[in-house]
């Protein structure tokens, strides 16, 4: 199941977003506040669009709370990876580690079965992308910490888009189930900063409370075209277009912050690039 030209360049984008927010996110002094901001930044949003939108089918609220209950998971194995590993090191395992399980769980689960050349589309795409963590070799004694969790959050990642993918296919309308998920949603992080850092939270909101802000925003809009690509497409191919998110990671690195682009990242962005068009390519 290919999808549009067009929906294709918008989870290209939402993939960009992805690798911005994540940037906001990881180079801030706090990142379980700068995540809890975020939270409430894309809360804030959907509340806005609530009033416009129909109320979600009683058949994608249990794919809506479950993506809630998902998501915390994710949050905490994530937060809990970049504080032992480099997030150059954890976030590719991670993103690459999740549109492989999609691919692999969609056919039994929701019956998309994938053509030979789509399920190797999908093997590129995430081979490029977790070459960029394994570029120095595998990991050895206490360095498999970082990973465990990365690959932890790999298997929420897989988890969530599945669950989200159905809900928004089990609603009346997907901009709708998007609205109502981060209401539901928003309020759990933030909480969990306010318990353990308390009375220092209000210094840091006066300072950086425009990070979350704008991090909450660009994620909000970037997982919605993502949530209503899956309600129309095969959630093989927008897992695998959205974790390209890792390569807009490095080309960010190497064109804003100098950094050394390498054969390895070549590689990986040819890798995935094949990949793409392997998976968009038309297969009987």
């Amino acid at each position: 199941m290919r999808l549009d030209p067009g929906v294709v360049a918008l989870v290209l984008l939402a993939a960009l977003l992805h690798a911005s927010w994540n940037a906001l996110v990881k180079s801030d002094s706090d990142r379980l506040v700068s995540m809890g901001l975020v939270m409430i930044a894309g809360a804030v949003l959907g509340l806005a669009v609530v009033p416009f939108v129909p109320f979600p089918d009683a058949e994608a609220w249990p794919f809506l709370l479950g993506s809630v209950l998902i998501h915390n998971f994710y949050y905490f194995f994530l937060l809990k990876a970049y504080r032992w590993g480099d997030l150059s090191h954890v976030y590719p395992i991670a993103r690459g580690l999740g549109p492989l399980i999609v691919a692999v769980a969609s056919g039994g689960l929701i019956g998309e079965h994938l053509a030979l050349g789509e399920i190797t589309g999908v093997c590129l795409v995430s081979c490029g992308i977790a070459s960029l963590a394994f570029g120095n070799g595998l990991p050895r004694g206490s360095e498999w910490r970082p990973v465990v969790y990365a690959m932890l959050t790999g298997v929420t990642i897989a988890a969530y888009t599945i669950t989200d993918g159905l809900g928004a296919r089990h609603s009346a309308n997907a901009l709708s189930y998007i609205a109502w998920l981060n209401v539901v949603e928003g309020p759990w992080v933030f909480l969990v900063a306010l318990a353990v850092r308390r009375g220092s939270i209000l210094v840091y909101l006066r300072r950086h409370w425009w990070r979350g802000l704008a991090g909450g925003v660009i994620a909000t809009i970037g997982y919605g075209i993502a949530i209503w690509a899956l309600s129309l497409g095969a959630m093989a191919h927008v897992a695998a277009l959205r974790e390209t998110s890792v390569v807009f990671a490095a080309a960010i690195g190497a064109i804003l912050l100098h950094e050394s682009f390498g054969r390895r990242r070549i590689f990986a962005a040819v890798a995935v690039a094949a990949g793409l068009v392997l998976m968009n390519m038309r297969w009987s």
